[in-house]
């Protein structure tokens, strides 16, 4: 009977090399849907008779002239010409429409507190937003944004009044947060949630840096009643 060969051993398999990137175990994940991407200029409002008949829903967004507010906007809809951006604030002079879903609006007022314009015109401005948030029954919150650097004007904790005499949602946006350091950004969010005391949500917000974009966008699809069939944005 022959002798059977002893069996050799299978060659060790090389360790990977130090510092070798690991293999990606998880698949990526598809980004967030935005439910405010549909959204759409509908018209111009200048009298409260020219108001939307079919509004079931609708978030007031107010700001002092200069506090961002059209370039907030644009970012959380996701797109770049929704809003009129300018180098010169206060060029939104009505009530701008913008329909997000059947019956559901994003209404952007007119800035205060720095355009300038002739005092009858401001005026009207004021008579019109006083009546607006006064008496539309459709209104359901209101999205206030403010320079992060200069919150709580006189004019801010105006609108507040306004919201919190009527039972309305309030939420505000410390807008241009990529114009503090992080641990500055962070103390001044502390600082107003501390000042407001409850009285409305508060979050920070940058566009260029697409900081706190998916906060923003939940909260106004909560409060409009939006799915999130959408496009992403």
């Amino acid at each position: 009977m022959s002798e059977s060969r002893p069996k050799t051993a299978s060659p060790a398999r090389r360790p990977a090399a130090s510092g070798a990137p690991a293999r990606a175990t998880a698949a990526r994940q598809p980004p967030k849907a935005n439910p405010l991407h549909g959204t759409s200029y509908v018209l111009n409002v200048q009298y409260l008779r020219q108001l939307p008949e079919d509004a079931e829903r609708e978030v007031a967004i107010c700001g002092r002239s200069n506090a961002g507010k059209s370039t907030a906007l644009n970012a959380i809809c996701g797109q770049t010409k929704l809003a009129r951006t300018s180098k010169t604030p206060g060029r939104t002079q009505h009530l701008v429409y913008f329909r997000s879903g059947p019956g559901r609006y994003l209404v952007d007022l007119p800035g205060y507190g720095y355009a300038e314009v002739p005092g009858a015109v401001r005026d009207h401005w004021r008579g019109l937003i006083d009546d607006y948030l006064r008496t539309r029954e459709a209104l359901f919150g209101l999205l206030l944004i403010m320079d992060i650097r200069h919150p709580l004007k006189p004019f801010d904790l105006m609108m507040l009044d306004y919201a919190n005499a009527r039972g309305l949602a309030a939420h505000v946006l410390l807008s241009k947060a990529d114009k503090l350091p992080r641990g500055q950004r962070a103390k001044q969010l502390l600082a107003v949630q501390r000042e407001l005391a409850g009285r409305a949500g508060v979050q920070v917000l940058s566009a260029p840096d697409k900081l706190g974009l998916d906060e923003a966008r939940a909260v106004l699809a909560d409060w409009l009643q939006l799915g999130g069939e959408q496009a992403a944005g």
